[in-house]
């Protein structure tokens, strides 16, 4: 080999990954994978839905949020929000509506949508989830459906940041892998039953190319989930673990009708901002 050549390499690890690397990571990985994700998945996500996690259930089986009827006039904030189509179910329901996200790249596949999808249109920003670019208490709604929480290295000054913007009597809500997956492989047949590894091991989960960061994701148990909520100030008002319909049969990543028959895949927490 050319002393000038690089050899390509591609590598898995658990190892720290701090939030300017994270960051770095994932802006590049959503930027790339933008386009194909909104091709994979964009049928089961739909164009104007709020879907709380691969299982399929949406916010018009889980109220979530509460009655939907009560969304009209309120300010929401959607972060981490990919295609913004959670912004668009509120938006539809008269709520004034901002959606997020840290790829330039999901924010395109969001005014692709909007262009396609009748009803009013959220707002759109650019913006890290950890350092929003809005005032205190300007939200009475803040959710996300997978977005940033597990793409984020300080998961506890994400909290203290949706708090911020959070207005008092406000509600938080969001959905991320339950942490109870981190011990099983991550794919969807019958050896992703098998615990493999640590609950308790936090290291994240980093994918490398060239010998740089292109992908990582985070993982906080159960516990660590909670406290974080609970330090930031928040009052924890319910965490839903959703069995896996019967009626889905959606094979997504690791996610799975058989693991879903023995394994929870989404954790939904919620918590409101005292008043």
């Amino acid at each position: 080999m050319d002393e000038h050549e690089v050899e390509y390499t591609e590598a898995i690890t658990r190892r720290e990954s701090g939030q300017a690397e994270t960051v770095s990571a994932n802006r590049g990985w959503w930027d790339r994978e933008a386009s194909d994700y909104l091709t994979e998945h964009g049928s089961f996500l739909g164009d104007a839905d709020l879907v709380w996690g691969p299982e399929g259930w949406s916010e018009d089986d889980l109220h979530v949020l509460g009655d939907p009827a009560e969304l009209a006039g309120r300010r929401v904030l959607e972060f981490g929000g990919g295609g913004a189509q959670g912004a668009r179910w509120c938006a539809a329901r008269g709520a004034t509506v901002v959606s997020t996200d840290l790829s330039g790249g999901m924010l395109a596949t969001a005014r692709l949508l909007d262009a396609r999808t009748p009803g009013p249109a959220p707002a759109l920003a650019q913006a890290d989830a950890t350092r929003l670019p809005f005032a205190d208490a300007c939200f009475d709604v803040v959710f996300s459906a997978y977005g940033a929480t597990p793409f984020v290295a300080d998961s506890a000054g994400l909290m203290l940041e949706l708090a911020r913007v959070l207005r008092p009597g406000g509600l938080l809500a969001f959905s991320t892998s339950h942490p109870i997956r981190w011990a099983f492989p991550d794919v969807p047949g019958p050896e992703g039953l098998t615990a493999n590894g640590s609950y308790f091991d936090e290291r994240p989960y980093v994918e490398a190319t060239w010998g740089e960061a292109s992908y990582v994701e985070h993982h906080r148990t159960m516990g660590h989930r909670i406290a974080e909520i609970v330090d930031a100030g928040l009052v924890l008002r319910a965490v839903h673990e959703p069995e896996w319909p019967a009626d889905n049969r959606e094979v997504w990543g690791g996610w799975s009708p058989l693991r879903g028959e023995h394994l929870p895949g989404t954790a939904i927490f919620v918590a409101t901002r005292p008043a």
